[in-house]
């Protein structure tokens, strides 16, 4: 397919963003989205597989994007859990699910003692501690949120305080659909790596076009790791192919520089995650950026753009830049201390891979190239102003 071909009308691109914003797109509860979606199936079908290697479902009841990554990533989990014992609930109450009918009803008490015979661990479940309990709140919730099953009766978060609280449950269509087919025995799989290796063995022709394709529209940055970084080396020399054909069938603008390589957004749409976004955090982050930018000459960037700095100067950088743009700050970071602050920010950075920790330093911060392309200032009649406040 030819890059002039098929270029993407306004529909088009809104369908293709839903497919990778959402995990997917009901038809009960999004009738217009799925409709949207559903028109335009086999235009989109095509430039997924051909581009992507990706697999686009257009069930009677759901349309859904199977989005597997190249290198799985922290934020690509469910947020809402905090610990594995959440996502062990998770998968026993998917066990669970698939032995019910559609539309079959089940009471909380059941699915809770099923759960407790499925899961696998030194310590066994026991619904009379609180932290188990929790854990299994947090796991059914997302079960309900993503329409596994829905609440007939009942309500789930008084099990947080007492194991005889009972819910009435029934399974809905889309559970027997949540779990993506395997061309293998999972329990073939001894590792992460060699299930995700599995992935690219339908994939030989044209794998490193996949590879990065996916790697741009799915992480935030893709970064230059080595000299001969091969998925770095195919978008710097097809740099223009690639920003044609992303500015043709997406919303999405590529920009490549010397160790990074990111799509960005020129005009801002709710319907994406973005960063920067209004909340307060982003403005001190970005803050601390310029201040960083601002002494360059007194540091040590590595050949690849990574800065690494002990925690404890960084945290003298972030007060700089408290006091000197501080005064704008929401009051939430300004009255939070300096190293509470410091960590807010490591977090963000972490999150859209714009920095991360040494291994064998654990004091040790590493930011990497992605934060320094995006840094803010105020304009000079306010900074006028606040010195006037």
């Amino acid at each position: 397919m030819s890059l002039r071909e098929d270029v993407f009308d306004e529909q088009t691109l809104d369908a293709l963003a839903l497919l990778f914003e959402k995990f997917w797109v009901l038809r009960d509860e999004e009738p217009e989205a799925y409709r949207l979606v559903r028109d335009r199936e086999l235009k989109l079908k095509r430039y997924l597989q051909d581009k992507f290697g990706l697999d686009l479902i257009v069930h009677q009841h759901f349309a859904k994007l199977e989005k597997i990554p190249v290198e799985p990533q922290s934020w690509m989990g469910i947020q809402a859990f905090q610990e594995p014992m959440d996502y062990a609930i998770f998968c026993c109450a998917l066990a669970y699910t698939e032995q019910k009918g559609v539309d079959e009803q089940f009471l909380l008490s059941d699915l809770a003692e099923r759960i407790q015979e499925l899961y696998t661990s030194e310590i066994p479940l026991d619904w009379t501690l609180y932290q188990h309990r929790r854990s299994l709140v947090r796991a059914l919730k997302q079960v309900v949120q993503l329409r596994l099953i829905k609440t007939i009766d009942g309500s789930l978060e008084l099990f947080q305080n007492s194991e005889e609280e009972e819910v009435l449950y029934e399974v809905t269509v889309y559970s027997r659909y949540f779990m993506r087919s395997y061309p293998d025995d999972l329990f073939k799989f001894k590792t992460i790596e060699a299930l995700m290796e599995q992935e690219w063995v339908r994939h030989q022709e044209d794998q490193r076009r996949k590879r990065v394709y996916r790697r741009l529209m799915m992480t935030p940055f893709v970064y230059r790791k080595s000299e001969d970084d091969p998925d770095f080396t195919y978008i710097r020399n097809f740099r223009n192919r690639l920003r044609e054909d992303f500015e043709q069938h997406t919303p999405f603008r590529l920009e490549v520089f010397k160790n990074a390589a990111m799509l960005t957004l020129p005009d801002h749409k709710k319907r994406y995650t973005l960063f920067p976004d209004l909340s307060g955090i982003s403005d001190a982050a970005l803050h601390v950026t310029a201040v960083i930018r601002e002494q360059l000459n007194s540091l040590s960037i590595s050949e690849f753009g990574e800065l690494r700095l002990p925690i404890a100067r960084f945290q003298t950088i972030v007060k700089e830049a408290k006091d000197l743009y501080g005064h704008g700050w929401a009051k939430k970071y300004r009255d939070l201390t300096l190293e509470a602050l410091s960590n807010e920010i490591i977090a963000v950075w972490k999150a859209w891979d714009m920095a991360s920790m040494e291994e064998d330093e654990p004091n040790m911060l590493i930011i990497l190239p992605g934060a320094a392309r995006m840094i803010a200032f105020y304009p000079k009649d306010y900074e006028q102003e606040g010195e006037e406040v």
